[in-house]
């Protein structure tokens, strides 16, 4: 099917129009493009002359003191906690530690062992009657929880030891590191 002239030439006027459209549009996004990139360099430097400086302030007058009182507070407090090991913890195990081990000599002696032999041989009957031995209770379920809770004790004395103990000192920066490392990456 043909076009007819008139049908041809509106066509033509419209494919005209279309591509001064075109063009226009071209040159609307060059402009855009342009305004984008001009846009884009004053943020820069706003950033970099307004907001930048703001940011280096707050964090020298307002973060870095709060860490800087943290990192001291955390040095005092293992201190303290190495302090308190020492002085309470330490004793108190060693001195637990020799009395088991006095008991543990005092059940060797042959003396106590010939006692007890006698005892038993009378039979625990006789013995508790006469007042050396008393009856022996029934073990019942409070004997297990304190045996499970002398564990956890022992188990807790011996993490808190170690975490007392271990070298951790390298984990700690001092002020003198920090001020010099930020007086080293200001620009002069």
């Amino acid at each position: 099917m043909g076009l007819t002239r008139k049908r041809r030439k509106e066509l033509g006027k419209l494919k005209g129009q279309a591509g001064d459209l075109w063009d226009d549009q071209k040159e609307v996004l060059d402009q855009a493009s342009r305004i984008l990139r001009e846009a884009s360099r004053q943020a820069s430097n706003y950033t970099r002359e307004e907001v930048a400086p703001r940011v280096r302030e707050a964090y020298e007058h307002q973060v870095r003191p709060v860490v800087a009182t943290g990192v001291n507070a955390a040095h005092h407090v293992a201190g303290a906690a190495r302090e308190k090991f020492s002085e309470d913890v330490l004793p108190a195990v060693s001195s637990a530690v020799g009395s088991a081990l006095a008991m543990i000599d005092v059940a060797k002696d042959p003396n106590v062992r010939a006692a007890l032999k006698r005892v038993s041989a009378v039979g625990s009957g006789a013995a508790s009657k006469a007042g050396l031995v008393k009856a022996k209770p029934t073990p019942g379920p409070g004997r297990y929880i304190l045996i499970g809770i002398g564990i956890v004790a022992v188990v807790g004395v011996a993490y808190a030891a170690w975490q007392t103990l271990r070298a951790d000192d390298d984990l700690w920066i001092d002020d003198d590191d920090i001020s010099e490392a930020g007086t080293a990456s200001q620009p002069s």
